[in-house]
């Protein structure tokens, strides 16, 4: 990073933080609303102006990703209620935007860049009397270098994102306890699919804490979920939170929506590198670009599945897994309720990509089918299917288990 870029940054974070105690003195609250009528996103010469005018000031850190060209914004804390891309930009060079929760008490705005125009300041100006914020950005002429250089969540002290809620863990359970992790799949700035006002997002939401529910009080199961509230979770982070957790099985949790296709039905998919099909190929790759819609720094990252030693450890875990695939489908199938047609299905999915753990991720249904969207917001069909999971898992480990002399040895 250039010596002027680390000054520039030196200043927005003392910026920032004396901003952050004049907030509090001033007895602000901690959530603002943008209003989207006083609120752009605009080209400007040959460079981008960003406007966002609040209804008072809140403490803000901006940044810039590379690859692709994003700017991201995170706000303590702002309700984007009203506001979207069709508001806001007017203009070519910014190609999407997206507004959220990041984590709880955190908001994000990431706006997606046509190239690597360089962040060249910004500012945000406070109302003495009314209280309310007008911030201001400015976006140069592209310049892929210098912004390949600058870009990258910034090191401020004090100003890091906090630590995730603690995980909702269930009580020590007899011995031989199934250990399940369930990954309920999207959150926070990241909806998922979007179907007359329903959000793939809550719908998981609300069937892991239905699905824990039914699991603990079948006895036999432990249960950790991967976020318990409407917020973010990197993908790695959901696999870290497995780790940690012990898990002895992984549960993604999704029900996406398909445009101008009529599949329906549940389906099971396993980790390959290659996918069964062309449909389960564009679906892994709308799961793993989460992490760059929500505007998380990828620079770095190593990919997990080249390591040769996780790739022995899978030779073991993934039988297993295709064997929890199998055992979930014939469940359903004996419970009567809906699958889609070849259910069983592959392909390179990121949240899968424990070596040691078996994985699987379920898609309910499809929000884009009637028929499924009817279900999937009846609580009583969903009772069923979480009844008909536990089942399947319960048969699972104890086949797992009789299995495990002839697996392992």
């Amino acid at each position: 990073m250039s010596r002027i870029m680390r000054i520039w940054l030196m200043r927005l974070a003392l910026l920032v933080c004396a901003f952050s105690a004049q907030a509090q003195e001033a007895g602000f609250s901690g959530l603002a609303r943008l209003d989207p009528a006083r609120s752009a996103i605009t080209d400007a010469g040959g460079g981008i102006e960003v406007t966002l005018a609040l209804s008072q000031g809140v403490p803000w850190r901006v940044f810039t990703l590379d690859d692709p060209a994003r700017l991201v914004l995170d706000f303590r804390e702002v309700d984007w209620q009203g506001a979207g891309a069709g508001d806001l930009i007017d203009g070519q060079r910014a190609l999407g935007l997206r507004l959220g929760q990041i984590r709880p008490g955190w908001s994000r705005m990431v706006v997606d860049l046509a190239g690597p125009h360089v962040l060249e300041g910004a500012g945000l100006r406070v109302d003495p009397q009314s209280g309310m914020a007008l911030l201001q950005l400015r976006l140069g002429e592209p310049h892929p270098q210098t912004f390949a250089a600058q870009a990258g969540a910034p090191d401020v002290p004090g100003w890091d994102l906090p630590a995730a809620a603690p995980q909702r863990v269930a009580p020590p359970a007899d011995d031989g306890a199934l250990r399940v992790v369930l990954d309920p799949g999207h959150g926070g700035i990241d909806p998922g699919a979007e179907v007359d006002g329903t959000q793939e997002k809550d719908l998981m939401l609300r069937f892991a804490r239905e699905l824990s529910e039914v699991l603990l009080r079948a006895g036999g199961f432990e249960v950790v979920l991967t976020r318990d509230a409407d917020e973010f979770v990197s993908l790695e982070r959901r696999v870290a939170l497995a780790h940690r957790a012990g898990a002895d099985v992984f549960v993604s949790l999704h029900a996406d929506a398909l445009s101008g296709a009529r599949a329906w039905g549940a389906s099971v998919y396993t980790l390959s590198d290659s996918a069964s099909d062309a449909a389960s190929a564009a679906l892994a790759e709308r799961h793993n670009r989460a992490d760059i819609l929500a505007g998380v720094d990828l620079s770095g990252k190593d990919d997990v599945v080249a390591d040769v030693l996780m790739d022995l450890a899978r030779m073991e875990t993934q039988p297993r897994a295709d064997h929890l695939a199998r055992v979930l489908l014939d469940t359903f199938r004996a419970a009567d309720l809906p699958l889609l047609s070849r259910p069983q299905r592959h392909a390179g999915f990121s949240v899968l990509k424990a070596p040691d753990i078996p994985s699987v991720l379920i898609e309910l249904g499809f929000l884009s089918s009637p028929r499924d969207l009817k279900n999937l917001r009846d609580p009583t069909w969903r009772a069923r299917v979480a009844e008909t999971l536990r089942d399947a898992l319960g048969a699972w480990r104890d086949a797992d288990a009789a299995r495990a002399g002839l697996v392992r040895q």
